[in-house]
């Protein structure tokens, strides 16, 4: 694992609490502020190197330069909070000025080892819930969905596959999911769908999970946007493929694999706009005089050949609304 591990030498060691935050002219000529990243999703996911990228792209728009006048160390945590915890352990011995967790399961790992670092979430559906809106003050961040969202993913699915009766929402019990539970049920009576709660804990069991989706004909799915699910989306689009029924995805990538749509928000430009954050904390702010906020971007993303190969007709006025359409 270590060779997946983007490890830097650290230069010198920082004082106390006090300390924090550092402002770049205030260091030695040798010494430069750092950020400690970890990270809910696993280094080679293409994903993952984007979102990495709108980071380093909005930080650059503020003028910090990795390697230059800024140093980040990363960790990348895809397979749960245990793995989340060591990892989190390993970056806070490097002494960082500001922490970012992008993912529930990263975020609350790194405000378990601390309530004197700052630490910037990205990605997280439920701060309160999760408890990241943490009484220390040393938590701010960027929410990912809003509970009304499972709506929109209920009206787009009926939208492109109007046959369905049924819709399974599948998702990791106390991993960001469950806030979207009750508005998902809620807009899924609504729209005459029964409504199947499909909690998953493990890999081995998604399949056996899902029968009630495919068990049937009219049945649909959607995937909750968890650090669990959307590791493993290619084992749930293999199993959609497979038996026959529409899902839709909350985020792009999973629709370029294969999926039939996604909707959800735009991951690069929340990380672009954690980059702010980050910037303040630097020069001094206090992340308790950081308000939360909810994401701004949304796309929507068809895949034409997983339509036709479920024999579904996408009607024009939603091709017209797609963000991006995969011929």
């Amino acid at each position: 694992m270590a060779s997946h591990i983007r490890r830097r030498k650290f230069l010198a060691t920082l004082g106390g609490a006090a300390a924090w935050p550092l402002v770049a002219r205030a260091q030695q000529p040798d010494q430069v502020p750092a950020i400690g990243m970890l990270i809910g999703y696993a280094e080679d996911d293409p994903e993952t190197q984007a979102r990495l990228a709108g980071f380093r792209e909005g930080l650059g728009q503020l003028g910090w330069i990795e390697g230059r006048n800024v140093r980040i160390d990363y960790r990348f945590a895809p397979w749960g909070p245990d793995q989340a915890q060591v990892f989190a352990k390993e970056l806070i011995a490097l002494r960082p000025n500001v922490l970012v967790g992008d993912s529930t399961p990263a975020s609350v790992a790194l405000l378990r080892e601390t309530r004197a670092i700052p630490i910037v979430f990205v990605g997280v559906s439920d701060p309160v819930g999760g408890g990241l809106v943490a009484s220390s003050g040393n938590t701010t961040g960027f929410t990912n969905f809003e509970p009304s969202i499972a709506g929109k993913w209920l009206e787009l699915l009926k939208e492109i596959a109007p046959g369905i009766v049924r819709v399974a929402v599948i998702f990791t019990p106390a991993r960001g999911g469950r806030p979207l539970l009750v508005p998902f049920e809620t807009v899924a009576r609504s729209l005459a769908l029964e409504p199947i709660a499909v909690p998953v804990y493990d890999a081995a069991r998604i399949e056996s999970a899902l029968a009630p989706v495919w068990r049937e004909p009219g049945g649909g799915l959607v995937v909750m946007p968890d650090a669990f699910t959307t590791v493993l989306p290619r084992a749930i689009i293999a199993l959609a493929a497979q038996h026959h029924f529409p899902a839709i995805y909350p985020y792009r990538d999973e629709v370029v694999d294969g999926g039939l749509m996604s909707y959800g928000v735009d991951t690069v430009d929340l990380l672009r706009r954690a980059a702010s954050y980050v910037d303040r904390l630097l020069k001094g702010e206090r992340a308790s005089d950081l308000a939360v906020q909810a994401p701004v971007k949304f796309n929507l993303v068809l895949n034409l050949k997983t339509a036709r190969a479920l024999g579904l007709e996408v009607p024009p006025t939603l091709l017209a609304r797609a963000d991006k359409v995969i011929e």
